[in-house]
């Protein structure tokens, strides 16, 4: 039996993707902090994580200037800050104060950790990818530092994402994923 599909206009094909909050700086040491949409994985071996925001915005310039940023990846709990942080530009507002949240000082980079976020990734920009096609830039973020919160972290010392329900954002919507369905074992063929 044939399952019957839909055609729909094409509109982020790939998901879930974890949503996260990415913090920067300016020249001045002020913290700024923005919503992506999704953070994605570009090679584990150097580390390099991916972020992408339209160059009208503050983060893209932030970002091209200092070449220094932090993925925070929230929790279900500060959803609203998760929210209100991509719906406001950092030029007019200090999404800190406005929100609470906590900038606490990184171990490598000027940018600022959120402590609310139970995983926090500090990166260097390595690479800005820039499409002409496209109204945005990737910003490959070379991995300097992972801190994750001890009451997360699983037996194998891992994060547990039991123990911390990742935000993904997908069709205008937020969703937790959330459950463990089982550990995959494999060996590479040499």
């Amino acid at each position: 039996m044939i399952r019957l599909k839909r055609v729909v206009e094409p509109y982020r094909a790939v998901f879930p993707t974890p949503a996260a909050l990415v913090t920067t700086v300016d020249s001045k040491g002020r913290p700024n902090v923005a919503t992506a949409g999704e953070v994605y994985m570009l090679s584990l071996r150097p580390l390099i994580v991916g972020v992408g925001f339209r160059r009208a915005t503050y983060s893209n310039r932030l970002l091209h200037e200092t070449g220094e940023f932090v993925v925070n990846l929230p929790k279900r709990e500060i959803l609203w800050a998760v929210d209100y942080c991509g719906s406001v530009s950092g030029r007019e507002v200090d999404k800190f104060k406005a929100t609470g949240l906590t900038a606490v000082p990184a171990k490598h980079v000027k940018a600022p950790l959120v402590e609310e976020c139970p995983v926090n990734i500090e990166c260097r920009v390595r690479d800005v990818i820039h499409f002409d096609y496209m109204d945005r830039d990737v910003f490959a973020g070379e991995c300097l530092a992972i801190h994750i919160d001890e009451d997360i972290i699983g037996e194998d010392g891992l994060p547990d994402l039991t123990k911390f329900e990742t935000i993904a954002f997908a069709s205008w919507k937020y969703y937790t994923v959330k459950g463990f369905l089982e550990h995959i074992h494999f060996t590479r063929k040499k």
